[in-house]
């Protein structure tokens, strides 16, 4: 009974964590391309235009990143649940797997964000098509790939959750 405490204490935690981490994260992509949520994220997620625009990011990535931590983290945590042998070590080997995750998807979001700077400039952005209203082309394709990056990152996430919790359970 004390694992399936533990199980539901770490994918709360995990969901804690996915959602803080997309509301800073929005904070670091809205200062790269104000466009990208001015012209697309406020309107898709219904902000209203009376709200803070750096809260209004911070809302989005609180809602739009919650869910990933229940996406990425019932895989391993289940398989913890199933192959550790107590509530101790799933909670230890719980937390480390949501340290990788986070660390992951950080990098990722951060390589995605030097990629960028490098990669797209407004000869880059003049040849994508976009909607004929973001004043910003380059700012907006930039936070676009960096949140689209961030994504990977957590879906890499689950493969390497589930790494971390079949080593532990090996070594055991």
């Amino acid at each position: 009974m004390a694992r399936l405490g533990v199980f539901l204490l770490l994918v709360a935690t995990s969901v804690g964590v996915a959602a803080l981490f997309g509301a800073v994260h929005n904070q670091v992509s809205y200062t790269v391309g104000p466009d990208y949520f001015h012209q697309f994220k406020f309107l898709q997620f219904g902000i209203p235009a009376e709200t803070p625009p750096r809260l209004g990011a911070a809302q989005i990535g609180f809602r739009a990143s919650w869910w990933m931590g229940l996406f990425v983290g019932l895989p391993p945590f289940l398989l913890g649940l199933l192959l550790l042998s107590s509530a101790r070590q799933l909670w230890r080997v719980g937390v480390q797997v949501i340290i990788a995750v986070i660390l992951i998807t950080a990098l990722a979001a951060a390589v995605a964000l030097v990629f960028g700077q490098v990669a797209v400039d407004e000869d880059v952005a003049a040849v994508i098509t976009l909607p004929d209203h973001i004043s910003d082309p380059v700012g907006f394709l930039r936070a676009g790939i960096m949140h689209d990056a961030s994504y990977l990152g957590g879906f890499i996430g689950i493969f390497v959750g589930v790494w971390i919790v079949f080593r532990a359970s090996r070594s055991t």
